[in-house]
């Protein structure tokens, strides 16, 4: 039997000394411990991010600060440590201090390309990095709007687009963007090629009616508890012509995580919309990833209203209440 492996010299040793199978003794022993250091330094990488979290949850910066300094003498600037560091910025952010907060997403940002640039190696490797330089971004760019600095936000999200527009954090990108400038602006279009339920109809089509977006995602918790309020409203706005439209997306996985293939992930998505979605099973839901980077939607639910011109009335990362859902359907509608 192999031992669990063990991740101190004195476990190492006691677990090899109870490996009694002839010539693999060694073979056993050698493989614990190459692998040990590794197993150390990845539970140390995991426990780093969620200590961070849960200090600046208590609003201890000072602990935090700490947890980050340890951290980085003994095992250097890694994707784990720049995660943790961009959640600095956005403890800092969410305190509204945006000092600290540019200072702490300006380093996550020149650490995160310093690293992509002397490792050669591109952002999606591995799941950190694109966290930690998105949130860097996203945080960038706030304190930039906060301080009046509206046109360098947007110059620098576009040029961000340009580099990282064919990477995962480009919706996250594009939501930023779109959150200073796509109020007021025609509705981009959405791609219907693929679809769940009725055959969506163009924008386009839609000029003269209100229209909401709700853009949802199979494993999404908050966009089930907002079905009843966007069905509430779909009825009580109908004498106003509203129409709602679903999109979503495929993510590669299904139930519990569990990885699928496009057919198996659709299949369950039409399970999820008969038990959850119920009182919407009739709304178009367009399937499309290109929708979701067209209108920034990395949170979900993103719920955009449009008036009857096809202009964007309100863009909303995140669920809403009835009251407030339905004051933005009243704007549009009257508009």
């Amino acid at each position: 039997m192999i031992p669990r492996f063990a991740t101190s010299p004195r476990l190492i040793h006691d677990q090899v000394m109870r490996i009694r199978m002839g010539k693999w003794e060694l073979v056993f022993a050698g493989i614990l411990l190459w692998v040990a250091p590794w197993v150390a330094l990845s539970s140390a990488q995991a426990d780093l991010i969620g200590d961070v979290r849960a200090q600046l949850a208590q609003n201890s910066f000072s602990a935090a600060e700490s947890e980050l300094s340890t951290y980085k003498a003994q095992h250097g600037v890694t994707p784990e440590y720049l995660e943790a560091l961009s959640w600095m910025a956005r403890g800092a952010a969410s305190t509204k201090h945006w000092d600290q907060a540019a200072a702490y997403a300006s380093e996550t940002r020149h650490l995160s390309e310093q690293q992509l640039a002397t490792t050669k190696r591109k952002l999606d490797v591995e799941p950190h990095l694109p966290i930690a330089l998105g949130a860097a971004y996203e945080v960038l760019v706030q304190g930039m709007a906060e301080n009046g600095q509206h046109a360098q936000a947007v110059s620098l999200l576009r040029s961000a687009l340009a580099r990282y527009g064919n990477t995962s954090i480009r919706a996250r990108l594009q939501k930023n963007l779109n959150l200073l400038a796509l109020v007021g602006q025609p509705a981009p279009p959405l791609q219907v090629t693929q679809y769940l339920g009725p055959k969506p109809p163009a924008l386009a089509s839609l000029k003269g009616s209100p229209v909401l977006l709700f853009f949802w995602a199979h494993w999404c918790v908050d966009c089930k508890a907002e079905v009843p309020v966007i069905a509430r409203l779909r009825q009580e706005f109908a004498p106003e012509g509203l129409v709602v439209i679903g999109p979503t997306q495929l993510y590669g996985y299904a139930a519990q995580g569990a990885d699928a293939v496009p057919g198996q992930e659709r299949a369950y998505i039409e399970s999820v919309r008969a038990r959850y979605y119920g009182s919407l099973q009739n709304m178009p839901v367009p399937l499309s990833k290109q929708n979701f980077n067209a209108y920034g939607a990395s949170t979900t639910p993103t719920l955009v209203v449009l008036d009857r011109a096809g202009q964007v009335a309100m863009y909303h990362p995140g669920a809403l209440s009835y009251d407030e859902l339905r004051s933005a359907l009243q704007k549009a509608v009257a508009r």
